[in-house]
């Protein structure tokens, strides 16, 4: 029987996850489904469970038993999708156990409310860790300041964690030195740091969106000649070119004499992984953020229509870590028209923390709502 795509990335050293979580998924076996093609761990978050909850009866008859309960809508909220999570992750224990720690693992965010609260972060992760109960979860935090004094606390604790909303490369320097310095304590304190894993999910679509409605502004604004040529060759090349640099960085960080000394200790390296690829433009190929970006030692977290797609069409081609000069040369370029992808990088994850943020009041407002209901 011939490999999948998925399973070709794997032995070229990049894991794939998926990007999505529902009841329907898990119970109709589907998801054992996907493991057995190649995928390798999953990630969710408040917008995913606010869709397979708002969007489907597969969650009323648990809600309506837990209400019995007089329980508050966090509650109900919470039950659910760590039943979820639970049950996920028992399917990914043998991918987990295989790998040695290296995958089968299931992220969960922590309430995004606490995006800006370091130690209600912490908190809640210590809780979840917890009620959760399996040790191949890993609890998402956005690499805000306060989230990454955050990710260094939980990991001290020997709690694995999905730095998630990296953005750009500064953003990704200070997730790399929050897991480094977590992971340097819990050795300070005697932890056993070679169960301890993370990754620093670097979000991608959504650069490529803001960059392009700047490109297509000045577009708008032009005479046409040769500066609307070269904007246009620049539509669609920011969020690789980003992921590049970032890339490169993350082999330097991994590669030098200080974390050299905390991988003989049994230290693991945090992966990058690529977050948020689907693909937004319908101009762009439906697997653009799949295919842009195989590298060794990465992760691509991938929805569940675009893994689909990948799977169907997508073709194996190991492309980073790419052309570092061009990649910035991208970036210079936008500079000359005033698009500073860091100010763009910046504000994404302001935007992103504020949409999960609202998602997940949507998410408790959909529940409250079926309570009132059922």
């Amino acid at each position: 029987m011939s490999k999948t795509t998925v399973q070709r990335l794997d032995e070229l050293g990049q894991s794939v996850w998926i990007d999505y979580i529902s009841r329907k998924l898990l119970d109709t076996g589907r998801l054992q489904e996907l493991i057995d093609q190649g995928v390798r761990g999953l990630t969710s978050n408040p917008t995913i469970f606010d869709k397979a909850i708002s969007g489907s009866a597969d969650y009323d008859q648990s809600i309506k038993a837990l209400k019995a309960g007089n329980p508050s809508v966090f509650e109900i909220y919470d039950e659910i999708t760590i039943k979820d999570i639970q049950d996920a992750a028992d399917l990914f224990r043998p991918v987990y156990e295989d790998t040695e720690g290296r995958d089968g693992y299931v992220s969960l965010e922590i309430d995004p409310r606490l995006a800006n609260d370091a130690e209600g972060t912490i908190a809640e992760g210590k809780r979840l860790h917890a009620k959760v109960g399996r040790p191949n979860l890993m609890l998402k935090v956005p690499a805000t300041d306060e989230g990454c004094a955050a990710i260094t606390a939980l990991l001290e604790h020997g709690i694995n964690v999905n730095a998630t909303l990296i953005f750009s490369l500064e953003h990704y320097l200070n997730t790399a030195t929050a897991y480094v310095t977590g992971v340097r304590n819990l050795l300070t304190h005697g932890g056993n740091i070679n169960r301890v894993h993370s990754v620093a999910s670097v979000f991608v679509s959504r650069v490529d969106t803001l960059v392009d409605e700047n490109i297509d502004r000045l577009l708008n604004a032009s005479s046409g000649g040769t500066e609307s040529h070269k904007l246009k060759r620049l539509r669609g090349a920011a969020a690789v070119a980003n992921a590049v640099i970032i890339y490169d960085k993350y082999r330097q960080v991994f590669a030098n004499a200080k974390f050299e000394s905390l991988r003989k200790q049994g230290g693991n390296v945090q992966r990058v992984l690529w977050g948020s690829t689907s693909t937004k433009n319908p101009a762009y190929s439906d697997i653009k953020y799949v295919a842009e970006l195989v590298g060794k030692g990465t992760v691509n977290t991938i929805p569940q229509k675009t893994l689909e797609a990948f799977l169907d069409h997508g073709e194996v081609s190991e492309v980073l870590p790419g052309d570092l000069g061009q990649a910035q040369a991208v970036i210079e370029a936008l500079a000359d028209y005033e698009i500073d992808i860091d100010l763009v990088c910046a504000r994404l994850q302001e935007d992103g923390v504020i949409a999960f943020q609202n998602s997940f009041s949507s998410l408790l407002k959909t529940i409250e709502d079926k309570v009132v209901r059922l």
